[in-house]
């Protein structure tokens, strides 16, 4: 069973705690359980039945009103409150409520209206990762059903995929090759196609090995397709080991190469940078470094 404590709807739905407090005592919209030694959760019903409530408060609908409404009738107000044009943080709950339900079709559709309108990358930076950002509080806390985060990760890979494949193919900067990839025991792909997707969209050349590859296989292809770029992202990998022998091997063995790092291990360590290499902190860096090389 998955529990939720009032400080977790705090941080889901962007509604205050003592806000929560006061709604629940006044109108009785969500009910908390309590454990054996009296301490309050919610199920998941309860954060539901809050992301919709705190989607029609913003709309200007009174708490006093929205108190009456029956489950069934609050999902309808949500439904007509949502249209395309509407605001990020209202398709970010209307996503989250898509989730909890399983249902693909109403998740993809608020997706690609949001593609259509804002455009991908404008989708990934103020959706799409705003809500794997929740989506990751919510696993620390364990509360949130693995089923959950395969379900949107799936969807999204796809889309980002698609989003790849759509761009058309102009290769205005053919010198600036990049290969990418992500070490072994580094899954987390879907930052590796964005960062393909952002990539690709500059008119780069771009070999993707994917996840999980060694650096036997990096430095192989380095010799085949002898990029200019070689990033990588480290964020579960060299949590335990040292990241600085890795990269001094990368930037040995593949002289004629750039080697860009990024991802959380770049920052926690304490990594000096051999010379004809750096680190990106984030999109808006890498954004920038394509432009300015």
């Amino acid at each position: 069973m998955v529990a939720y404590s009032i400080k977790d709807l705090e941080s889901l739905s962007g509604v205050k705690a003592h806000t929560l407090r006061i709604w629940e005592k006044r109108y009785g919209i969500i009910q908390p359980a309590r454990t054996d030694t009296n301490i309050r959760y919610y199920h998941e019903s309860e954060l539901q039945k809050i992301l919709n409530i705190s989607l029609l408060n913003r709309h200007g609908l009174k708490i006093s009103k929205i108190a009456n409404l029956t489950n069934e009738e609050l999902k309808t107000r949500v439904a007509e409150t949502i249209q395309v044009g509407s605001a990020f943080e209202d398709q970010l709950d209307s996503l989250m409520l898509a989730m909890f339900d399983l249902e693909e079709s109403k998740f993809t559709l608020i997706l690609d209206h949001q593609i259509e309108s804002k455009g991908f990358e404008m989708t990934m930076q103020n959706v799409v990762y705003p809500l794997l950002d929740k989506l990751s509080m919510m696993w620390l806390a364990g509360s949130i059903k693995g089923v959950h985060e395969n379900f949107v990760v799936n969807i999204i890979r796809k889309k980002t995929i698609v989003a790849i494949e759509n761009l058309k193919c102009k290769e205005c900067k053919p010198e600036m090759r990049y290969l990418i990839f992500l070490p072994e025991n580094e899954s987390h792909e879907l930052s590796l196609l964005f960062l393909h997707y952002i990539l690709a969209s500059a008119g780069i050349k771009v070999l993707n090995l994917g996840i999980n590859v060694s650096i036997y296989d990096v430095i192989d292809a380095y010799t085949i397709f002898r990029p200019k770029y070689i990033f990588s992202i480290f964020n579960d990998s060299f949590a335990e080991t040292p990241l600085q022998p890795y990269i001094d091997e990368l930037v040995k063995n593949c002289p004629d190469s750039h080697v860009l790092i990024s991802g959380f291990q770049t920052t926690s360590q304490n990594i000096k940078l051999p010379s004809k290499s750096k680190i990106l902190y984030s999109i808006t860096d890498v954004k920038s470094f394509i432009t300015h090389t």
